[in-house]
């Protein structure tokens, strides 16, 4: 993929960075630079309604086509978007499950009505989706789900009894695509379905989770007969569809990702030309480091974009977790090194935490969610280099 841009690329950056400016000011200035990783809890309803603000001039959804609300820019002017969204200091987007993951997905799998159901809500940013993947017994070995959906004949809906964990923002949300077993009797990615249920119904219990941060945005989710509002695709295709929204979670929503990363190295840098720490050559070398880190995950990721729009990828797509987690765990510690010894003394509890120091402490947990770095390094062995497979104990 070319990495220039053409003439309308560059009036499209020019017409979002009017935008921002014109826009991120007033009640929404506060929020500049904020709602990253780790500062997710801040500022939940005025992010909620600058989401609105952004639907309003037409910044949502700009990667879908136009017939789905979106603008249909191309994987170019995407680019630019994220890139002034983040030069802006706009913050990180509540929306982004919807945007970038659930809508995806029901444009690729769902039926029309499913699609003018569920798109004008993620469209307009008043209705915010979360993701029910992740079980006390399925992290990065999603196949091994024991939630159960089971077809209530009466009413032709399918109800959903199970738990979900790590579930990210689901106290803010509307909706959860959740991955269940329709057959009791499958095992592995054999017999599952993928449902969007609502998140407001005396079926579903959301229970926060405090970080070590002290901070709660993820959340366990308990499904006591709950009623599944569709199933995208059919029973048993669960796993396909479930594998597709994942190829479009490292599809263009990670340009938005690394544009924060931008932004958290930005000030990475800003701190150590101020502080003095800039001058110790062993820190300017971790900094040149990080910036190259940055770099290539950002023309890998092009390259990923390169694909086609069913949310399936080239191999090259199986890196991208483990680069970026791993190196934004080290950028975290290139932080604390930059602030120095001080930045590790803090107060007792409710902690006062810089963006910074929250960003550090995050980033422990990168490595882990959406699949570990162990379990990373096994996908790339064994679906990308065509290696032999794990020996499983008895």
């Amino acid at each position: 993929m070319k990495l220039t841009f053409s003439k309308e690329d560059e009036q499209f950056r020019a017409e979002i960075a009017s935008w921002l400016k014109a826009n991120l000011v007033g009640e929404f200035e506060q929020l500049k630079y904020r709602g990253g990783p780790g500062d997710e809890h801040m500022f939940s309803h005025e992010r909620k309604a600058w989401e609105q603000k952004l639907a309003e001039g037409g910044w949502t959804c700009v990667g879908w086509p136009k017939e789905h609300g979106g603008r249909g820019a191309s994987i170019e002017q995407q680019v630019v978007f994220f890139e002034e969204y983040a030069r802006a200091g706009s913050p990180g987007r509540v929306g982004h499950i919807g945007e970038g993951l659930a809508g995806p997905t029901i444009i690729a799998f769902g039926s029309d009505e499913q699609k003018k159901k569920y798109l004008p809500g993620i469209v307009s940013g008043k209705e915010l989706w979360c993701q029910g993947y992740s079980e006390p017994g399925a992290g990065s070995d999603l196949a091994n789900v024991k939630t159960k959906a089971r077809l209530d004949e009466s009413t032709g809906k399918w109800i959903i009894n199970g738990q979900k964990v790590w579930t990210s923002l689901a106290h803010e949300s509307d909706w959860c695509f959740v991955v269940a077993r329709t057959d009791p009797d499958s095992v592995a990615h054999k017999g599952l379905g993928f449902f969007l249920v609502s998140m407001h119904q005396p079926g579903v219990t959301v229970r926060p989770i405090e970080q070590l941060t002290g901070t709660s945005e993820f959340n366990e989710v308990f499904f006591d007969d709950a009623v599944a509002d569709d199933i995208l695709g059919a029973p048993g295709e669960g796993w396909k569809v479930a594998m597709a929204l994942l190829g479009f979670e490292r599809g263009v929503s990670t340009l938005g990702q690394q544009m924060l990363f931008q932004n958290e190295l930005d000030d990475i840098v800003r701190i150590a030309k101020n502080n003095g720490a800039a001058k110790d050559p062993v820190l300017r070398q971790r900094i040149a480091e990080a910036h190259t880190g940055l770099r290539l995950m950002r023309y890998n990721a092009m390259r990923m974009l390169s694909g086609s729009d069913d949310g399936s990828l080239d191999k090259s797509a199986l890196v991208y977790k483990l680069h970026w987690a791993s190196w934004h765990r080290n950028l975290g510690v290139l932080a604390m090194d930059v602030l120095g010894p001080e930045a590790e003394m803090i107060e007792s509890a409710p902690y006062n935490l810089t963006r910074l120091q929250s960003m550090y402490l995050f980033t422990r947990s990168d490595t882990i969610y959406g699949g570990t770095n162990q379990i990373q390094r096994n996908i790339i062995a064994e679906r990308g280099l065509g290696m032999p497979k794990e020996a499983k104990g008895r």
